[in-house]
């Protein structure tokens, strides 16, 4: 099931990610707000701590935001990282409730604010019945398939 979360991640955040001007990336909701470069840093960074934990060495070690479309490859190398750990047969070393109530669902709370900053900065996202979406478990990269039903 938690590699079903990271494809819905990675198609989700994906749409939000898709068809931003570069100006997005350093968009502002106001003061003390993060711009969209920063949360989808921290989003690699809640990533990478996830699979810290599966590694039994649980570290939080954020790194600070980069250029956009170094942070869209960061982002997706995290997931394919993450996707292959959970994918081995090797133990966990965690249980897979703690890290989806943790890190993995902290990430999907970010994917909303990515696309409610598309629709503040006026550039939204089409919304879309996600439950007829074409998001395969393992297919974690930036390429996704194509919306079925935007409305």
């Amino acid at each position: 099931m938690l590699r079903h979360v990271l494809a819905t991640l990675a198609y989700r955040t994906g749409k939000a990610l898709r068809g931003a001007d570069p100006e997005f990336a350093r968009f502002s909701a106001g003061d003390g707000m993060r711009t969209p470069v920063e949360i989808l840093a921290h989003m690699s960074d809640l990533l990478d701590w996830a699979l810290s934990y599966t590694l039994d060495a649980p570290v939080w070690a954020p790194k600070p935001a980069g250029e956009w479309e170094a942070e869209v490859a960061r982002f997706h190398a995290a997931l394919e990282a993450l996707d292959e750990r959970l994918a081995a047969a090797e133990p966990l070393n965690v249980s897979q409730e703690r890290l989806f109530q943790g890190p993995l669902a902290d990430a999907l709370t970010h994917t909303g604010q990515l696309t409610m900053l598309r629709r503040l900065a006026a550039v939204p996202v089409r919304p879309e019945n996600y439950f007829q979406a074409a998001i395969t478990t393992g297919r974690v990269g930036a390429d996704q398939p194509a919306p079925k039903r935007e409305f």
